[in-house]
């Protein structure tokens, strides 16, 4: 019982580290007219704090991971949350928006190592049989760094100053440091695996079939999402101080919605991934025809939350179980192509709103996740050929 809380705690200390590099990445959202303001530039410009940050993060996903698969595993989520923290801190006093961006630039890099580690790290520190469980309670600090952080930062921001609100990222991330020193037992890896054998895991169907609907599903998520706050006030006429209540049931919602995806994938994963399709695409069309009415939105955006960290949780699952020989190089994959799917979705979101209007998000997310239902189609094929083909060998 002891064993098993303390196994607990450290897959909480993990997800607190995903918090703190989530919330220095999309926290920003919320204060970028101050930032602007700030450096004196406008705030399309200062948007490249989270462009740049993106595509540094699929630049290095599928390399940095496989680069660092070799080392102690607690001495590498030190290294990547010190140099945020350090990062952080030279934000806060940046003299021009140049260092600000290459503050953030920089440790953006190292954010798919932490992540492949910290899935690597509470996967391995369970039975196979409870691996997503583990894996969902990691995915929490996605989910609040996306929605809770942002406004936490924003209400930090409107009550004290800038400044202030970009402490806020160093904090969160120097106690992630001190929780994994204090608390985080030494892990090496003891048979390190050739960059070769990791690689090779890419000549696999099954592992490109996940990928593609893993760029489907986050692309179909974000297309909406990243217009959240437009939608709820142009379409449901929302005042601010609504939409941030929204945004926080939205969080709540998919921090439980987490739990239950572990739970259903451990139970019966390729039955969730084949559903899950269906059910996000009734909730757009529900989210498309009845956005105007306020007291129906409130409980389909809770309904949204939990569906958001479906797709996260089963991304992540349909990429690592295809390729479990590669565990560090296969969840850089996840991370990098995850993040290729945020940038594809709200650039696609952002083109339908300008050409048809800001309730045309939910057939762009309706497109992509119909593709992702085709890709993920795919993936469960190979995927019942290969369970098949295994047993053959081992009854012969």
């Amino acid at each position: 019982m002891a064993a098993n809380k303390s196994k607990a705690f450290i897959i909480l200390i993990l997800a607190f580290g995903i918090f703190g590099i989530i919330n220095t990445e999309m926290g920003v959202i919320g204060i970028l007219p101050l930032i602007a303001d700030n450096f004196g530039i406008s705030v399309s410009t200062a948007g490249l704090l989270v462009s740049l940050f993106a595509l540094a993060v699929a630049i290095s996903g599928p390399f940095l991971p496989l680069m660092f698969s070799g080392f102690n595993r607690k001495s590498v989520m030190l290294l990547v949350i010190g140099l945020f923290v350090v990062s952080n801190v030279v934000s806060i006093f940046a003299p021009n928006f140049t260092v600000a961006l290459i503050a953030r630039i920089v440790p953006a890099f190292f954010h798919p190592v932490y992540f492949s580690v910290a899935f690597t790290s509470a996967a391995s520190s369970v039975s196979q049989d409870q691996v997503p469980k583990a894996i969902g309670r990691v995915f929490m600090g996605v989910t609040a760094g996306m929605v809770i952080g942002t406004p936490i930062t924003s209400f930090i921001a409107s009550a004290t100053n800038l400044d202030i609100a970009m402490l806020f990222f160093a904090v969160v991330n120097a106690l992630t440091f001190l929780a994994i020193l204090i608390f985080v037992p030494s892990q090496p890896v003891k048979e390190k695996q050739s960059y070769g054998s990791q690689v090779r895991v890419l000549k696999k169907g099954r592992v490109w079939a996940a990928i593609f609907s893993a760029i489907f599903i986050l692309s179909g998520m974000y297309a909406t999402f990243s217009f959240f706050a437009e939608y709820l006030e142009r379409v449901t006429n929302m005042s601010s101080d609504m939409i941030t209540v929204m945004l926080v049931l939205f969080g709540l919602t998919g921090i439980a919605g987490n739990l239950l995806a572990g739970k259903l994938l451990s139970n019966n994963a390729l039955k969730t991934a084949f559903i899950f399709p269906f059910i996000f695409v009734a909730t757009y069309l529900i989210l498309f025809l009845f956005g105007a009415f306020t007291v129906p939105m409130i409980a389909f955006i809770a309904l949204w939350g939990v569906l958001f960290t479906f797709g996260l949780n089963i991304s992540q699952y349909m990429i690592t179980s295809s390729a479990p020989e590669a565990p560090d190089f296969s969840n850089g994959l996840f991370v990098a192509f995850a993040n290729l799917g945020v940038t594809i979705g709200t650039f696609v979101g952002g083109a339908f709103i300008s050409g048809l209007g800001t309730r045309s998000i939910m057939w762009s997310g309706i497109v992509f996740l119909a593709l992702g239902f085709l890709a993920t189609l795919f993936f469960i094929s190979l995927t019942r050929k290969a369970k098949a083909n295994a047993v053959t060998k081992a009854a012969a």
